[in-house]
């Protein structure tokens, strides 16, 4: 028997009668014999709930008093799923993070985990009780609540289970596991049954929403094998875990990534010298802008064309700050394009195949798709085209790595 860690997103407790069928998945796996510890977030909109009911108070409430405000949206989860295992005679206790003892650093709103005392869990465990513990939240060494940020409730599920040693640590979601890409694009996209953590950590960067990269990075630091499965419907899910050497041959191309939110920026006739990198981007990274791609041309006349890309809300933020780095350096013009989008190809199996970039370039220009930026890694290439074909690449891309025939088979 197996002690495993379950995580059960918003969608998936975001009315009683799910809070009762998430009780029924949880009592079965107790009645089989494993240990289990829940991790809930908050019931679906009551964060946002919590958010609002703030901003009616206050037009920009302290960080301390939001972490206090929204962390009791899973207060309520926990007590409600505990009493619903209980009316099953599964034994059950609920605690928030700062009773567990989940120890992070001050960072309000977007706190790091630093210990997690396990010693309250595990003598539940002992006595056969179900633990089940308010995820996205914690506590630091002033006794003040914190929360986790974005992604927080998987991050606090990978951390529980590193701590306890689990066998698993089972994120259940609203999909079925991981998919070659987007269903909603590629009728024919097929579930993985396993996945690298490397191939998870570039999907998930890349545009995949399936899991946050952070727990993800969690995961793989700690050796936490990760399964994302659905709370709908039964199924094996797709188990993220550490390449398998035994695997004779990897597939190419595991998944193919894309991202809608992305704006690119280009400043055009900078003087090719040392530090023209850096006087163009310090001042985005200074106003808190995230940079992504960034490609860089010089010309003849020793001038140079840098170009990057940022997430598109940021857009008109950073050109106006990249037009006051022109006027600095006396540069031609900024101009700059919101309507791209970024489509990655990924696969551990890339390391050991030449001329995957070939094929992904050759299909993308057989439909007409123009190229405008060029990003590579040891298993992953992104590249920048016009959004307007971004689902015709995606499925150009699928059909060319013939991803609607991979099967992954899992070990025995």
């Amino acid at each position: 028997m197996a002690l495993l860690v379950q995580k059960f997103g918003g969608t998936s407790v975001g009315t009683t009668e799910r809070i009762e069928a998430v009780a029924e998945k949880v009592a079965r796996f107790r009645k089989e014999g494993h240990d289990v510890v829940v991790v809930v977030s908050a019931m679906s909109g009551e964060t946002n709930r919590l958010i609002g009911l703030a901003s009616n108070i206050m037009e920009e409430p302290t960080p301390r008093e939001m972490d206090v405000l929204v962390s009791t949206g899973e207060q309520v989860t926990i007590a409600l799923l505990s009493m619903a295992l209980q009316k099953r005679g599964c034994a059950a206790r609920s605690y928030t993070g700062s009773q567990v003892r989940i120890v992070t650093d001050s960072t309000h709103t977007k706190a790091r985990i630093k210990q997690i005392d396990e010693q309250r869990m595990r003598e539940d465990l002992d006595s056969g009780r179900v633990v089940v513990v308010a995820g996205f939240q914690g506590i630091d060494e002033c006794g003040n609540i914190t929360t986790l940020g974005r992604g927080g409730s998987d991050t606090t599920a990978v951390a529980l289970a590193a701590a306890l040693k689990a066998d698993e640590c089972q994120i259940y979601t609203d999909v079925d596991g991981v998919y070659t890409t987007d269903p909603r694009v590629v009728d024919s996209a097929r579930r993985l049954d396993r996945i690298t953590f490397e191939e998870m950590i570039e999907m998930a960067s890349l545009g995949s929403k399936v899991l946050q990269i952070r727990s993800v990075e969690f995961a793989g630091k700690y050796n936490v094998p990760l399964r994302v499965l659905s709370s709908f419907q039964e199924g094996e899910g797709t188990l993220i875990t550490f390449e398998d050497e035994n695997v004779m041959e990897q597939p190419v191309v595991s998944g193919i990534a894309f991202n809608r939110d992305e704006a690119k920026l280009t400043i055009a006739g900078v003087p090719d010298t040392p530090g023209s990198a850096l006087r163009i981007l310090k001042p985005v990274s200074n106003a808190n802008i995230e940079v992504d791609m960034i490609v860089q041309n010089v010309g003849e006349d020793n001038k140079t064309a840098f170009t990057f890309t940022v997430h598109r809300n940021d857009f008109k933020r950073a050109k106006e700050v990249l037009q006051g780095v022109a006027d600095e350096l006396g540069a031609r013009e900024v101009s700059g394009d919101s309507k791209i989008a970024k489509v990655s190809i990924v696969g551990v199996g890339m390391r050991s195949h030449a001329g995957v970039a070939t094929r992904m370039f050759e299909a993308l220009s057989n439909e007409g798709i123009n190229i405008q930026m060029i990003s590579t890694s040891e298993i992953k290439i992104s590249v920048v085209i016009d959004e307007k074909y971004l689902e015709l690449a995606v499925r150009a891309l699928h059909s060319e790595f013939e991803l609607d025939k991979l099967v992954v088979k899992e070990e025995d």
